[in-house]
C-alpha cells in the first residue's frame, strides 16, 4: 500500500480522512519496526465509528486514554506516539475516531467468525480486525509480532504491509516531488529571465 492507495482506500469510505489513516499506519509501522524493549510487539487499532467500536467492546483495565482533552490524544501529537507505543504493549486495542483522536486504549473487541474467512496461521488478533472491519464498516489495523501491518476492511485485507518497504517508498516519493520541485523552479526561473530580456537591446 502506497501513500496513493491509502488515499484510493478513503475514497471508497465516507467518513475515511487520508491525513487519519495515514497517520496511524505510520505509527503502527513504527510499533512493528522498532517493537519496545527489545522484542516485537502485536497491537491493533481501530480507525472510525468510535462510538461503535466502544459500544461493541469492553475495557480490559482502567483506560489511561480516559479524561484527557481531544487535543492532547490526537494521533499526529508526537507525545501522544509515545504513550500509545509504551501502551502497546499491553492486551487490547486502541479506538481512534475519524477526526483521529485515540478515544480509548486497552479494549477487548468483541469478535465473530460468522462470514470471515482468513488464511491458516492468523491469530485471535487478525480474527478480532476482521470481524469489528466486517460488523461496523471500520478500518482495522493490526501490528503483528512478525513485523508486518495488515489493513482490513470490511472484513477484507486490503493491504499487507512491510515497514521497510513502506519507509524506501515513501522517502523516494520525496525525493520525486522534491525534484519535481527543483524543475518546476528552474523552469520558472528561465521563464523569467527569458520575459526580462524580451525589448531590450544587445
Amino acid at each position: 500500500m502506497t501513500i496513493g492507495a491509502v488515499q484510493a482506500l478513503c475514497s471508497r469510505i465516507p467518513w475515511c480522512a487520508p491525513a487519519v489513516l495515514e497517520s496511524s499506519l505510520e505509527l503502527a509501522l513504527e510499533i512493528a519496526r522498532e517493537g519496545r524493549e527489545g522484542r516485537r510487539i502485536g497491537t491493533l487499532f481501530t480507525v472510525g465509528r468510535a462510538d461503535e467500536v466502544l459500544a461493541a467492546s469492553r475495557a480490559l483495565i482502567l483506560d489511561p486514554l480516559a479524561g484527557h482533552a481531544p487535543t492532547r490524544t490526537h494521533i499526529t501529537d508526537p507525545d501522544l506516539r509515545g504513550t500509545v507505543k509504551e501502551l502497546a504493549q499491553l492486551d487490547g486495542a486502541f479506538v481512534i475516531s475519524e477526526t483521529g483522536t485515540v478515544v480509548a486504549a486497552c479494549r477487548y473487541l468483541d469478535a465473530s467468525v460468522e462470514q470471515i474467512e482468513l488464511p491458516l496461521g492468523f491469530g485471535s488478533r487478525h480474527l478480532a480486525a476482521a470481524s469489528i472491519s466486517q460488523r461496523l464498516g471500520v478500518i482495522a489495523i493490526v501490528v503483528s509480532e512478525s513485523g508486518v501491518v495488515r489493513v482490513f476492511h470490511a472484513g477484507q485485507i486490503e493491504a499487507t504491509l512491510i515497514p521497510e518497504l513502506w519507509l524506501l517508498h515513501r522517502h523516494h516519493t520525496q525525493l520525486s516531488v522534491a525534484a519535481a520541485g527543483a524543475v518546476e523552479a528552474q523552469r520558472l526561473g528561465t521563464a523569467t529571465l527569458s520575459l526580462n530580456g524580451v525589448g531590450h537591446e544587445p
